[in-house]
């Protein structure tokens, strides 16, 4: 799963996400909102949702539920149990919910009640150290031992973390900076994460 980086690129973030869904797979992306106005942040949902699409890749709007229906989005991300149970109650299943925010494991049994269709373990703008948060791990190991509904565990802000992330089980692996931060080349940064899990997958068959 990509999730785009923050506003402070939002003129480039178009142009680098076609860039790194031109470097293998790529099953989701999350358009986040980080603090943009909802008529900005509709111009630029409105630019990746349907890139993403063509690309058979699932386009999820975090932060705002009207501008994912305006665009046309396959799902919403959001945080929080109330909220949650809001958007499962009123989205599911013309939509994709999921669901964020969980730092223990109470915090995410609570969430997973709600049914959510995954559970992203980790937080926006966060990753800006080379390896995941050991506590995001933790949760992710446990979840994918314990729980049936898929999670994603956020990589750190170097691509080789994403063998680590493999490691807990999880299904997923949420990549932003390793893939967006300054610098980076993004289709080759995704096209060395895919190598790295074509490596670390077979794990999971065994």
């Amino acid at each position: 799963m990509l999730i785009l980086p923050s506003i402070a690129g939002a003129a480039e973030i178009p142009q680098q996400f076609e860039a790194a869904i031109a470097g293998g797979d790529v099953a989701s992306v999350i358009v986040r909102q980080d603090g943009m106005d909802e008529a900005a942040f509709q111009a630029l949902a409105g630019r990746i949702v349907p890139v993403a699409q063509q690309a058979g890749i699932a386009a999820i709007i975090a932060g705002d539920t009207r501008v994912a229906g305006r665009t046309g989005a396959d799902g919403i991300h959001v945080e929080g149990s109330r909220e949650l149970r809001e958007a499962v109650e009123k989205f599911q299943p013309k939509l994709m919910v999921g669901a964020g925010g969980a730092k223990t494991r109470d915090e995410a049994l609570a969430l997973g009640e709600e049914r959510p269709d995954y559970i992203l373990f980790g937080r926006f703008g966060y990753d800006v150290v080379p390896e995941p948060h050991r506590r995001n791990l933790a949760l992710g190991t446990w979840w994918a031992e314990m729980i049936e509904i898929p999670c994603i565990v956020m990589a750190g802000s170097e691509v080789a973390s994403v063998a680590t992330v493999a490691a807990t089980g999880a299904e997923f692996v949420g990549l932003c900076q390793a893939v967006f931060g300054p610098g980076l080349d993004p289709r080759s940064q995704v096209k060395a994460a895919n190598e790295m899990l074509d490596q670390v997958a077979p794990r999971f068959e065994d």
